[in-house]
């Protein structure tokens, strides 16, 4: 299983799941999508393997959110559109394989991915 894991390095839930990820020996692959931000058809792949819509993985508590864009509703290929321009607005971490993934947030939903069959 070859995994790919969209970190922040600044963020303890992203920090906890690579930890886990070499704790266990799972060799993956780090994508930093804030230095390495998403394309549109790379993201539609990561949602679709993870099993979300855009408004799904949007971290409503950010300030960012709050602040510039709570106030309008949103269609799920403007919030896509948005988590283009706004990373930041990525829940985290995310970890994928060649055909599945999960938001492993919590831990608990890695642990729960790494296991399956």
């Amino acid at each position: 299983m070859s995994l790919t894991v969209y970190h922040n390095p600044r963020c303890r839930k992203s920090r906890e799941a690579v930890q886990y990820l070499n704790e266990i020996g799972k060799a993956f692959e780090i994508v930093k999508y804030l230095e390495q931000p998403f394309d549109r058809d790379t993201l539609k792949e990561v949602l679709n393997k993870i099993n979300k819509k855009p408004s799904e993985i949007l971290r409503k508590n950010e300030t960012l959110w709050k602040k510039e864009f709570s106030s309008k509703q949103w269609s799920e290929e403007e919030v896509l559109d948005l988590l283009i321009s706004h990373p930041k607005l990525i829940e985290r971490p995310i970890v994928t394989d060649t055909k599945s993934g999960v938001l492993a947030r919590p831990l608990e939903n890695l642990v729960e991915f790494i296991q399956q069959p």
